[in-house]
């Protein structure tokens, strides 16, 4: 081989290998009506991955409904989908009534064009707190009205909705081992701790955040089997229920030293390179 050839397929190696997130990233993930053949894995993280080998949860189970199914949102890693079941079969086991099932993800994950930030490794769930609705027809489900368990005047748990029953379903789904993290508004958060629990350990990982009033969000922590999945750190020690979940009520206010730094753009994410396979399209 001539040094020019050499050279030349050295630079074209090289220009392959840098092309490869550049494509993965490029993708329209929305796009993907079946999941990618292959081994399941989760690939990247949970707001920059995607899922190869994707399972789908079936509509309708034990103790649970799937909601708004046009979306072609119900995929998701197999500890994902055997997660929902059994939780189903918990709520139904609670007499807690059927739970909605909203967004998992999409069926090789990645991006959403609209909706989330995460849901993209095929690790995240999201689950409706309302539990007054019997198991519907699936032409029924698409266009369900999200119901607020949170009165925003007074920043509080709605004590016409917020119920026992609510606690116990975000309780349920905190006792699988599998679970990173649940996401709940601050005062729902609260008002789960005010509560006198025999055992509190569960608390740690459910963590306030924003915008969690009608549903709760799970996170599954990294499975075996998947190399490339990127985990969260631990939740911090403790139950989350001390001066950290204080800091999120509008009545404390953070400590301003200086002027307010100006909004940054934010970086463009470039995707794990193992995603350009997840996106070659069936043969």
């Amino acid at each position: 081989m001539g040094r020019g050839t050499w050279r030349g397929t050295v630079a074209g190696l090289l220009a392959w290998l840098l092309a490869l997130p550049l494509a993965a990233q490029e993708v329209n993930w929305s796009a993907f009506a079946t999941p990618s053949t292959g081994q399941p894995r989760s690939i990247g993280s949970y707001a920059n991955g995607c899922l190869a080998g994707a399972a789908a949860l079936p509509p309708e189970g034990t103790g649970y409904q799937v909601i708004r199914l046009s979306r072609n949102r119900y995929y998701g890693h197999p500890e994902l989908i055997d997660f929902v079941e059994r939780f189903g079969e918990r709520v139904a086991a609670a007499g807690l009534g059927t739970a909605l099932i909203g967004d998992l993800g999409q069926p090789r994950g990645g991006p959403m064009p609209a909706g989330h930030a995460s849901h993209q490794s095929g690790l995240d769930a999201d689950i409706w707190l309302r539990l007054d609705l019997p198991p519907l027809e699936r032409s029924a489900r698409e266009n369900l009205e999200a119901v607020t368990m949170v009165d925003r005047a007074w920043y509080e748990a709605d004590p016409d909705r917020w119920s026992d029953a609510q606690a116990e379903l975000i309780r349920l789904a905190a006792m699988d081992p599998r679970v990173e993290r649940i996401f709940l508004h601050p005062a729902l958060k609260l008002e789960l701790c005010r509560r006198d629990w025999p055992d509190r350990s569960w608390l740690r990982v459910v963590r306030p955040w924003y915008g969690h009033d009608e549903h709760f969000h799970v996170r599954l922590r990294c499975p075996e089997g998947s190399p490339d999945c990127v985990p969260q750190d631990a939740p911090p020690p403790g139950d989350g229920c001390g001066p950290e979940l204080a800091s999120w009520f509008p009545n404390v206010l953070p400590v301003v030293l200086g002027p307010t730094p100006a909004p940054q753009p934010p970086a463009r994410k470039i995707m794990p390179a193992a995603c350009a396979a997840v996106a070659v399209p069936a043969g």
